[in-house]
């Protein structure tokens, strides 16, 4: 089957399992030995079609979020959506997509991301020892008790309940100290940026929060850069992720 992937994770998933993935996102960059010569047709807001048809795909896989309805709604081929929210749901909507495109080993990787659910979540590793962080902003942390994962900067956007990236944060044991926000993806002002009993992680996506290092860094709050695919890429990158911190 000829699958075109207009999401990232999902993209880096199908090729690791075997999918015949024949146009991408230029969001699609993993794994970039096998990326690379695979077509560009577009983003994951926006996509051309026209190009595509070059491509002769058999399946168009979107994500319910990450995609646009009038995507899907415009789109010449047969497709399909997953939708994606937590930890919990990983295994079922992988399960789904596998057996769309005739994947035994997306297949295998779902009844695994079932698994990776099913465990209680790590505990607490300390607000120096946080899993993906790259690098630390110095400040204090005695006074830390709540923290805030950053994804956006002008406005300041944090995540919320119901995200996927907010069930992976409670999975790796933070989530004790996630604030009860009442969106998903709240945006906040300038003051609740710089509290001193936060600490705020940093996402390396979608805002480039790692090229400003110097700038997180001279605030004087508590905070780290995080590997953002860590936390948001859903399918094998997040699950090697969670069984290599389980394992250790």
């Amino acid at each position: 089957m000829r699958v075109i992937s207009l999401v990232p994770s999902l993209t880096e998933s199908l090729l690791e399992c075997g999918v015949d993935v024949v146009g991408r996102t230029r969001f699609c960059v993993h794994p970039a030995d096998r990326v690379a010569g695979i077509p560009v047709v577009g983003g994951t807001k926006e996509v051309d079609w026209a190009a595509c048809q070059a491509l002769r795909p058999d399946l168009v896989v979107l994500d319910r979020e990450e995609n646009t309805r009038e995507m899907a709604d415009s789109c010449p081929w047969p497709w399909t959506a997953v939708h994606i929210t937590a930890v919990e749901n990983v295994g079922t909507e992988l399960s789904g997509l596998a057996r769309r495109v005739g994947s035994d080993a997306l297949l295998q990787l779902a009844g695994d991301w079932s698994r990776v659910a099913d465990r209680g979540a790590l505990a607490f590793p300390g607000w120096r020892q946080i899993p993906g962080a790259e690098t630390y902003l110095s400040a204090s942390t005695e006074a830390i008790s709540r923290l805030e994962y950053v994804i956006w900067r002008k406005p300041w956007r944090v995540i919320g309940p119901g995200t996927f990236i907010h069930s992976m944060l409670r999975k790796v044991g933070l989530g004790d100290y996630l604030p009860s926000h009442e969106s998903r993806y709240p945006e906040m002002l300038e003051a609740a940026m710089n509290r001193s009993d936060t600490f705020y992680l940093y996402s390396s996506e979608p805002y480039p929060f790692a090229d400003k290092e110097e700038l997180l860094g001279s605030s004087g709050i508590a905070g780290a850069i995080v590997d953002g695919e860590l936390y948001s890429w859903y399918g094998v990158r997040s699950y090697r992720f969670l069984e290599a911190l389980s394992e250790g």
